[in-house]
């Protein structure tokens, strides 16, 4: 096997290559073998957990079946939010933040089960500003308003993300984005670069 083909085969491995001779756990108990290069799939177009969730989830987690809709409006969160240049973890908050406000559904004016003036993904109200009620019903903007908060508060990615959803939101369940990390986690790594 030529030297290029050796240091290929090996990167693939995890193996270094260092003169001539390789290192690893096979080192001691190598034996020639005709070795033919093996083709793998590699997983390298998923976010790092890491990014995901940096500081682990807090508390029990929840979790509901989306529908077409909901998976279409996470789509449109994490859109919006590569649009703005932003990372894979404003995308979890804000997908977290729109399960706890909405489960994902783009509500429009709910009567008397209406919390004030409260619409959309992330259930904004026109008297406190966030847009009107045709702009807050656009996932887009309504994304795109909830991640210009989310940019104003300091340090806001180092914040767990209870904390980073509740600083832009400022709701009566402060603690309650928690419970949601881990499914919007789940959605930003399968979808983020489809």
């Amino acid at each position: 096997m030529n030297t290029i083909m050796r240091k290929s085969v090996l990167s693939v491995a995890g193996l270094a290559f260092a003169g001539g001779v390789f290192a690893g756990p096979i080192a001691a108990h190598a034996n020639p073998v005709d070795a033919k290069p093996v083709a793998m799939a590699v997983q390298a177009d998923k976010p790092d957990t890491a990014k995901l969730i940096p500081h682990g989830t807090q508390g029990d987690q929840s979790r509901i079946t989306l529908n077409d809709e909901q998976v279409g409006n996470a789509k449109a969160i994490i859109a919006a939010t590569k649009k703005a240049g932003l990372p894979e973890r404003a995308a979890v908050i804000s997908i977290a933040t729109s399960l706890q406000e909405s489960k994902l559904e783009n509500l429009g004016h709910l009567g008397d089960m209406n919390d004030h003036d409260s619409l959309g993904l992330f259930q904004q109200r026109p008297s406190s500003g966030w847009g009107t009620p045709e702009q807050i019903t656009d996932p887009a903007y309504s994304t795109t308003a909830f991640l210009k908060g989310l940019k104003q508060v300091d340090g806001w990615q180092d914040m767990p993300l209870t904390e980073a959803a509740q600083t832009v939101q400022v709701s009566a369940y402060p603690d309650a984005y928690a419970q949601w990390e881990q499914q919007a986690a789940d959605l930003v790594g399968q979808y983020w670069n489809s």
